[in-house]
């Protein structure tokens, strides 16, 4: 009581036992490891999906200049430049896709979508993508008479 006959109010502080902090602090400490473990599991498959997919294109690449070999060597034949349906079966040979044909009497300009397949994993399993990338082959002949190729990669890709 205080001087004048009222209750005082006391302030009290009360400490927790050792106990209910613990009880307290490792559901929150466990919560921020699990997210912790997580966030880093999902950086690395991000960065592991992207040297996949990274690894597939320059399997386009590849695909593009073996497909140009090829064309070179069709080029060679005694019929001279082939004709479309010619060029789509090489084209499909190496995983690519003829989108366009644009023939003149020294030269051949094919545009080809390849595309290279890889692992794209994620939280719930692994999927199967592709990564498409186009180029722009021109074939003409040199200054010796041999036909040569000129592979250029394309910014942006007419689908069909």
């Amino acid at each position: 009581m205080s001087n004048n006959g009222t209750v005082a109010q006391q302030s009290r502080v009360t400490v927790p036992s050792p106990g209910c902090l613990a009880a307290i602090m490792v559901p929150i400490v466990a919560v921020l490891i699990a997210a912790s473990v997580l966030m880093v599991m999902h950086h690395r498959q991000e960065r592991a999906n992207e040297r996949n997919k990274a690894e597939a294109l320059e399997r386009t690449a590849d695909l593009a200049h073996s497909y140009a070999r090829d064309m070179v060597v069709a080029l060679v034949a005694p019929n001279g430049i082939p004709g479309q349906e010619f060029v789509r079966g090489i084209a499909e040979r190496h995983d690519g896709r003829l989108l366009s044909y644009a023939r003149s009497e020294d030269s051949l300009t094919t545009t080809v979508r390849f595309f290279g397949e890889y692992e794209d994993t994620n939280m719930f399993g692994v999927s199967h993508s592709r990564a498409y990338h186009c180029y722009s082959i021109v074939l003409r002949n040199g200054a010796e008479g041999a036909p040569q190729a000129k592979t250029s990669p394309l910014e942006e890709c007419n689908v069909i």
